[in-house]
């Protein structure tokens, strides 16, 4: 399918006339505070998949709307409301799977916030919100391409379209693979597009070919059976910060890059890209000096690195001269393409365990592993993709890694392994995603939008 096709112009035209309903409705879904994470209120996400299921129905499209949840196989519990949505292909024409999520992160110290974090607001061609991008603007995308399918097509669309708006993504996806194994013929599909990913820049569209996977754990670093005061005892008694302070650097050599033995790197040329580039998009001041070694990219794309992203400690206000007898630590660790998430988890568990200092006893708990996931770039769907994208920003996209994680993909790719994913998104750089200030470059948004229609319009096209 080209752009000189009588549907393609037609939905192209379509597209560009409902990118200002779709931001209106976008704004409405920003004020929804959907928040997954235990300790925020259930009813909030359950608005929200009230919302997107009414944006939905409203397409007057679909054969069957619903809002579903599946159970958690640990622990019983109901995992949070999705919404999902079905309409069978027809003549021969493929099935295509929109997937994006209604839940967002937390807002983190709202005092940080230029604009409240829940009340959509646009400031120099953005629109800033806490999921204006990440992914309330992923679900949106898929919403205005089919308003423009529908408005060009009319009755005349014989592709399949399933619909899978997830609802606890940014809390783990716990209920992810139980939802699949559930609704699998609901979802089945012979192209499934997720919408969460990013690109090159503002003006560069981009496909995300590989992704690095996640290990995450609670390590908790316990060396007394009680506090005692720091004078009395302090210079004979180990105290867990220091033993958690000493075992934590062991994670790192000199230069930062990662040093845990059976951690392993992926070997793949990166484009381009400066320390400049870095340091605006990452927000890394003059005279910070980047951590690790060779390509920049190579850093983010193909190799591991280990954070730590939360500690449990005396505060500050309430320090007092006591040896602290226990520390916990959330650690995050991404893995390379190529390295399942569970060696690699085990090779930091004894690592950890090899260099904690005086005998200090370590309990890991609350572990998420997700697998790295690398694209397969030869079929049919990734080439009208990419013409889909060419023709809808007017710029060849590039094929991209990302040094975050979508652990899901793999469970995508175990129940339909025959289906093509690709993997796209309506973020920049600067989106600032899961951050303070989160935002939507809003000319990305609407190249984003057009290229998905465009999408459609050729896959509408394709007999299999």
């Amino acid at each position: 399918m080209t752009s000189d096709l009588p549907l393609a112009s037609a939905v192209r035209e379509a597209a560009l006339g409902s990118v200002p309903a779709a931001l209106a409705d976008l704004g409405r879904l920003v004020r929804i505070p959907s928040i997954a994470f235990p300790g925020f209120p259930r009813e909030e996400v359950e608005r929200s998949a009230t919302a997107v299921k009414e944006l939905l129905d409203g397409l007057d499209f679909f054969e069957r709307v619903e809002v579903k949840t599946a159970t958690l196989p640990a622990t019983g519990a109901e995992g949070m409301p999705a919404v999902l949505a079905s309409r069978p292909a027809r003549n021969g024409r493929p099935t295509i799977l929109l997937y994006a999520h209604h839940d967002v992160q937390p807002v983190g110290d709202e005092s940080l916030w230029q604009s409240p974090p829940f009340e959509p607001t646009v400031r120099d061609g953005r629109l800033y919100g806490r999921g204006a991008a990440d992914d309330k603007a992923g679900i949106m995308a898929h919403v205005g391409a089919l308003r423009a399918l529908v408005e060009a097509a009319g009755d005349d669309v014989d592709l399949g379209v399933n619909i899978f708006i997830e609802g606890e993504e940014e809390a783990g996806s716990a209920s992810f693979a139980a939802f699949l194994h559930e609704n699998a013929d609901a979802l089945r599909a012979d192209v499934i597009v997720v919408a969460d990913s990013g690109n090159w820049d503002a003006v560069t569209p981009a496909l995300t070919v590989s992704l690095r996977g996640n290990v995450r754990f609670t390590l908790d670093i316990e060396t007394l059976e009680h506090a005692s005061h720091s004078g009395m005892f302090g210079g004979a008694v180990p105290d867990a910060m220091m033993a958690t302070i000493r075992t934590l650097s062991t994670l790192w050599d000199a230069d930062g890059a990662v040093a845990v033995p059976g951690l392993t790197a992926r070997d793949a040329e990166t484009p381009e890209y400066t320390e400049s580039t870095l340091r605006s998009e990452a927000g890394l001041p003059e005279g910070v000096s980047p951590t690790g070694r060779d390509s920049i990219l190579s850093r983010i794309w193909n190799k591991p690195s280990i954070t730590v992203t939360g500690i449990d400690a005396p505060s500050v206000r309430n320090a007092s001269n006591t040896l602290s007898p226990k520390v916990s630590v959330v650690v995050s660790a991404r893995i390379a393409p190529g390295q399942d998430a569970r060696s690699a988890y085990e090779a930091i568990e004894a690592h950890l365990r090899e260099q904690a200092p005086f005998g200090a006893r370590l309990t890991f708990r609350d572990l998420d592993l997700g697998d790295p996931f690398l694209v397969d770039t030869s079929g049919w769907a990734v080439t009208q993709a990419r013409t889909a994208l060419a023709d809808g920003y007017g710029v060849d996209p590039v094929d991209i890694g990302v040094g975050g994680s979508i652990p899901f993909i793999a469970d995508l790719v175990r129940e339909f392994p025959a289906a093509q994913i690709l993997v796209t998104g309506v973020e920049d750089p600067h989106a600032r995603a899961h951050a303070p200030n989160e935002s939507l470059h809003l000319d990305t948004f609407r190249n984003a939008l057009v290229s998905e229609a465009l999408l459609l319009a050729s896959l509408n096209e394709t007999e299999l």
